[in-house]
């Protein structure tokens, strides 16, 4: 049990590491840089190779921003296998979904018990 923790501590603090590299040694946005994260969890989740990853590393790999490519890229592989093409529009939508709401609600209640301010 300890082994899965130590495991999603490397995987996830290397993955922040590289972005963190992105960040300090290139002229890439943040956004890009962000982007580029879910895009390449989209295309490894597609070919199967970030599924390995997720397996051994559990939450250090599908909590960043490549994790919610692969939701995406599982959730429209998914749809595509029980409604068809049709999922392809629908599958990222469907498996995102809860995190979507997670993020909004958090997000609300984290608004109603701070007090925003101006930047000086």
């Amino acid at each position: 049990m300890l082994m899965k923790f130590i495991n999603a501590f490397w995987v996830g603090g290397l993955i922040c590491l590289i972005g963190q590299i992105l960040i300090d040694k290139t002229k890439l946005t943040p956004a890009r840089i962000l982007t580029s994260y879910v895009v390449t969890g989209v295309i490894l989740g597609a070919f199967g190779i970030y599924e390995p990853i997720v397996n051994f590393a559990g939450a250090g790999a599908t909590v960043p921003l490549s994790g919610f490519g692969y939701t995406i890229s599982q959730g429209v592989k998914k749809a595509v296998n029980s409604t068809g093409y049709l999922g392809v529009f629908t599958g990222a939508v469907t498996a995102a979904a809860a995190g979507v709401t997670a993020a909004l609600v958090f997000g609300v209640v984290a608004a109603l018990f701070t007090k925003s301010a101006d930047k000086a």
